[in-house]
């Protein structure tokens, strides 16, 4: 290898390097975030596959006024996928040396999506749907709807769309 060749791979496997750990850390995170809010599974019942809900509310324990929803609710989303976006910006401008908005914005579409999908397959498919800590009271008989891993799957897909506001801001940012 010519000195140039070798300096370009070690930048290569310095920058994957850095990518994994992101993406470790960034799941490790959002496992967390996960773990703490899923101490009462009533509250996050909304994120539950439909009919589990159902059953939540034909048991008294919700009702729509529960449900997310109207704008003051969309309005916080919206507030949280513009400061996502701007925290992947810097992440992806400051640690992965991101200069043009195409690298920040697909490096930040890409941290996105490793965590989406680790989300999808890892915390919803194999530790939701089989975990006994997530069943409801109630609804233990609902094993069916437990395991409903396409409903986690369309969740993941429907995360990787979320995703492209939150990247473009990214872009926008490690171009500022």
């Amino acid at each position: 290898m010519k000195c140039c060749e070798i300096s370009v791979y070690l930048s290569f496997k310095e920058s994957n390097m850095t990518f994994l750990l992101e993406s470790l850390a960034a799941c490790a995170l959002f496992t967390l975030f996960v773990f703490l809010m899923s101490r009462d599974p009533v509250k996050t019942v909304f994120n539950y596959p439909p009919a589990i809900i159902e059953r939540c509310k034909s048991l008294g324990l919700v009702d729509d006024s529960n449900r997310p929803g109207g704008p003051a609710f969309y309005a916080k989303k919206i507030v949280a996928l513009l400061i996502f976006g701007v925290l992947l910006g810097l992440l992806v401008k400051y640690v992965n040396g991101c200069t043009t908005f195409w690298c920040g914005a697909l490096t930040a579409y890409t941290l996105w999506c490793v965590v989406d999908w680790f989300d999808a397959f890892v915390l919803d498919c194999l530790w939701f749907c089989h975990d006994k800590h997530f069943v409801i009271k109630g609804t233990e008989d609902m094993v069916k709807d437990y395991h409903d891993y396409w409903f986690h799957i369309k969740g993941g897909l429907i995360g990787m769309v979320l995703a492209i506001p939150a990247a473009l801001i990214a872009g926008l940012i490690v171009i500022l």
